[in-house]
């Protein structure tokens, strides 16, 4: 097979997500997770669950209620607020993961179709080395410091 290639930077990085197959987007080389505008996960790739740890099928449940370390008003706040302003395009820094709560996450959100929400995110530490905790930026602004 070969991988899809996706630039995790595009501006329209929902638009390209979401014109995949399931097959390619479980090739990308970062997770992609769709929520409904309620927060259930619509899809969830093969890539993400790798990457994460997450051995379960959580397609049909809320992910925040899932995802404890993200089920804060800092995460699931913000998202649930953007998706009622319209429309979402957030970029977050993130430490803590599923199965590594030491690790860095770098969290694209952006508007889905459906009226949710794509959710990618790459695990980069050397992009994200050196914060260690939660740091947010415009999209499309270069590297988290």
């Amino acid at each position: 097979m070969t991988q899809t290639a996706i630039d995790f930077d595009a501006p329209d990085l929902a638009a390209r997500v979401g014109a995949l197959s399931q097959g390619e987007l479980d090739e990308l080389p970062f997770g992609v997770i769709l929520l409904d505008r309620h927060g259930t996960v619509m899809f969830y790739s093969a890539t993400e669950a790798r990457l994460s740890g997450y051995d379960g099928s959580p397609i049909g449940y809320n992910f925040f209620a899932m995802s404890r370390c993200m089920n804060t008003d800092e995460f699931r706040g913000r998202i649930m607020r953007a998706i009622e302003a319209g429309p979402v395009d957030l970029e977050l820094g993130w430490a803590g993961d599923y199965a590594d709560p030491a690790s860095s996450l770098r969290i694209r959100v952006q508007s889905a179709r459906n009226g949710g929400v794509w959710i990618c995110i790459q695990r980069d530490r050397e992009s994200l080395a050196g914060g260690g905790g939660r740091s947010e930026r415009p999209a499309g602004h270069g590297p988290p410091p």
